[in-house]
């Protein structure tokens, strides 16, 4: 910082001797110099013009945040009318006069007193004035100029929102934009490269990239898998000074969601599922349950069943369960027989509802399994050889006389014994 000042303070005198050498060949340059000519009475009443006067200075500046022990020399005003011997005094006005600014009546001289903050206030007009010393009268026009406050690098780039959060889809392409993220500087953007911001990437590599110059994030690495890993912690740094050594910086954090997309087939867990059911169950009733198993989420991971195939088809169907996921097998219709048949087989597939033409290759987005349902045998009742039989019997035979006989059977693979019950 001092050696900045004293940089400032070689530059301010070499100005000022500069345009102190150079007033008579440069009176009208500068800001609002005078160009009026001005007239006089010589002798014997004959008009005498003289030359043009004006005022010689150059645009001041003042470095920011100064903070050394004596006033900082801003620079020096100066009339062509003034030729030394002190007859002329110096007058300032306007902002921040007489307690930020001051002057040095006689030499022109113009000294800051306190320390100023380009961020708090970029520039100050202020009004010259220059007077006859004895007489106090005008000798110029009032002159406008302006002290710039000079930028030096003493704001860090800040985001000025944060944590973010952002969403991509799983299986991006390499460079998909994800989300951009902007950082300021309070510095001077016009002087220098102190608000000349340049973006990194500190922690999400390899797996995210950001463009130096904008602070856009994309995806750097291919075939990123949500069902590996879902969330991803971003850390961005903004640094001035183009991003060269010595610049300052901010950091902001970016949380990186992948977002499903159906890049997972539905998969049977087994080839072969045992079931089974009674041979006297009701319609509609629940045999068993299947479920191909589908790592996306949300419609994506939707799965829909048929029977395809199997000697058990005109039995039995198949419905989703929209909650589970599931593939619910019932019975649809009646005939079930353990004495005729035990076993049926069905042949079932599990298929995406939704499907995405880019995962194509992945496919095919469906999957098949069997499933073999035994019938359970059930204790039915015996069942009489005639629904009707007619028999006869005299009326005066005696009691204990046998009318006739009727068969009963039992189907059950036990064969348990029957008893006849006679009922009037």
């Amino acid at each position: 910082m001092r050696r900045d000042f004293y940089l400032h303070c070689f530059l301010a005198c070499f100005s000022i001797a500069h345009w102190s050498h150079a007033a008579p060949a440069r009176n009208s340059t500068g800001t609002r110099a005078s160009t009026r000519s001005r007239h006089g009475l010589g002798v014997k009443g004959q008009v005498l013009h003289r030359s043009k006067r004006g005022w010689v200075w150059n645009q001041f500046f003042v470095i920011e945040e100064y903070t050394g022990p004596d006033p900082v020399l801003v620079g020096r005003l100066h009339t062509d009318l003034d030729s030394g011997g002190g007859k002329i005094r110096y007058i300032l006005s306007g902002e921040g006069a007489g307690t930020i600014f001051v002057i040095d009546e006689k030499t022109g001289n113009i000294h800051a007193t306190k320390t100023l903050d380009r961020e708090e206030r970029a520039e100050y007009t202020l009004m010259a004035q220059a007077v006859d010393r004895l007489t106090n009268k005008p000798l110029e026009p009032p002159s406008e100029f302006i002290v710039k406050v000079q930028d030096i690098n003493d704001n860090p780039p800040e985001f000025l929102t944060g944590p973010h959060h952002a969403m991509v889809p799983e299986m991006s392409n390499v460079g998909t934009s994800v989300i951009q993220v902007t950082a300021t500087d309070a510095d001077d953007p016009s002087y220098g490269n102190s608000a000349r911001l340049v973006y990194s990437i500190l922690e999400g590599q390899p797996y995210f990239s950001v463009e130096p110059q904008t602070g856009i994030i994309r995806t750097a690495l291919p075939n990123m898998d949500r069902e590996a890993r879902e969330e991803y912690l971003v850390v961005i740094q903004a640094k001035d000074m183009g991003g060269h050594m010595g610049g300052l910086s901010g950091t902001t954090k970016v949380i990186i969601t992948l977002t499903d997309v159906n890049d997972n087939p539905p998969k049977f867990p087994q080839s072969v599922y045992q079931m089974s059911i009674s041979e006297a169950a009701d319609l509609g009733e629940v045999v068993g349950r299947v479920k191909a198993k589908d790592p996306d989420i949300g419609e994506n991971g939707m799965v829909s069943y048929r029977i395809i195939d199997g000697d058990g088809r005109d039995l039995f169907e198949i419905a989703t369960d929209s909650q589970t996921q599931e593939g619910v097998i019932k019975l649809k219709k009646q005939g079930l027989d353990f004495e005729t048949k035990k076993l049926y087989s069905l042949k079932v597939e599990g298929a995406n509802v939704y499907f995405d033409p880019r995962f194509v290759s992945r496919g095919p987005f469906k999957d098949t399994a069997t499933v073999k349902i035994s019938v359970e045998d059930a204790d039915e009742p015996p069942v009489f050889s005639m629904p009707v039989y007619i028999m006869e019997v005299n009326e005066s035979a005696p009691a204990g006389t046998t009318v006739g006989q009727v068969h009963a059977m039992d189907n059950d693979l036990g064969r348990s014994p029957i008893r006849c019950v006679s009922s009037l």
